[in-house]
């Protein structure tokens, strides 16, 4: 039953994601923000496909302890992704509300984002290893923490500024797939059952990039007339 419901509710989360970016790469009519988010769709699911197809082929055969290797590589190449995910988003706040200068936060949001690539990329991580050390499984997550905190505040403070009704709840989208994906980094080594937090944190992305693709088409909508 798990490998059915599981395997079916990731399938469709793919297509739908991916789907929804690339309409929005080819329908945002030269608008940068839209184009930025369509491109940052596609690198969700196309980063997480890393992982859950390897899941789903586990799930349905041989079982997940077969498939530590493309298991790990998968978790490896989507923390990556879903870094990259978080600076196109921190460029589509720049874009949207027009910022300009800020050098301080850019900085900021490379270096957390160079810090968890890094730490990512560290062999110590032993991503193709069944028995991945818990600890460097916090330290390459407390930067993407502080940088989820981050985009946070920005998206909070200028949808609120802006009176920004279409965006007036992407900060709790973020604060969403965080506070469900903390919890299974700590614990779902210890607890397994914590493991099915990722299916809401999965809906909370769809959420993120649901807001965009329905802001573009109002917008589209709104040029027509």
């Amino acid at each position: 039953m798990q490998a059915i419901v599981e395997t079916g509710f990731d399938a469709i989360y793919l297509i739908l994601v991916i789907t929804i970016g690339i309409r929005m790469i080819r329908g945002c009519k030269g608008n940068k923000q839209y184009r930025l988010f369509g491109i940052m769709a596609v690198v969700l699911g196309a980063g997480d496909a890393f992982h859950l197809i390897p899941r789903a082929l586990a799930l349905c055969t041989t079982g997940l302890e077969n498939y530590t290797v493309p298991l790990g590589l998968g978790k490896w190449i989507t923390s990556i992704t879903m870094t990259i995910f978080y600076v196109l988003l921190y460029h589509v706040w720049r874009t949207r509300y027009q910022v300009t200068g800020r050098s301080g936060i850019t900085a900021a949001v490379y270096g957390l984002s160079a810090a968890r690539i890094v730490l990512c990329m560290m062999p110590q991580n032993q991503w193709l290893s069944a028995e991945a050390p818990l600890s460097w499984g916090i330290y390459r997550n407390v930067p993407f923490a502080l940088l989820g905190l981050l985009m946070i505040v920005l998206f909070y403070q200028s949808a609120k500024k802006h009176n920004d009704h279409a965006f007036r709840w992407m900060w709790l989208t973020i604060a969403l797939s965080f506070g469900f994906y903390i919890p299974v980094v700590l614990w779902s080594d210890v607890i397994p059952m914590i493991g099915m937090l990722m299916i809401p944190k999965t809906c909370a992305y769809v959420w993120t990039v649901w807001i965009g693709f329905f802001a573009m088409k109002k917008d589209n909508q709104s040029a027509k007339k």
